[in-house]
């Protein structure tokens, strides 16, 4: 038997989830999706910073458009260290496109004029 602390929303019930991935302790059917997930798949979103290679000692925020896979965040992080992008930038322009065909974008957080 596991347990979790539910993140889905704000309650953070405490979730326990046995070898056949029956779930108890969720207040919502949210909660038994989070904790099947975080059993058999699990995911996280990344936000870090981006070179931008065209101003000096200049960074912008950059995030996943959605969840990658836990085992793939360092992999993920050294494509982000390694790329960098030119300004001026808007918010949601795509930095990465499907970031080690993960079918995930790393997406830009941050204007820079």
């Amino acid at each position: 038997m596991k347990e979790f602390t539910c993140i889905v929303c704000p309650r953070g019930c405490r979730l326990k989830i046995d070898d056949e991935l029956n779930v108890t302790g969720n207040s919502c059917p949210r909660g038994a999706e989070y904790a099947k997930n975080e059993v058999t798949n699990p995911k996280r979103m990344i936000t870090s910073l981006m070179r931008v290679k065209n101003r000096e000692n200049c960074v912008v925020s950059v995030k996943t458009s959605n969840a990658i896979p836990k085992g793939m965040i360092f992999q993920v992080m050294e494509e982000i260290n390694k790329t960098g992008v030119n300004a001026p930038t808007n918010i949601g322009d795509v930095a990465i496109s499907n970031v080690l065909n993960t079918g995930v974008d790393i997406i830009i957080t941050k204007n820079i004029k």
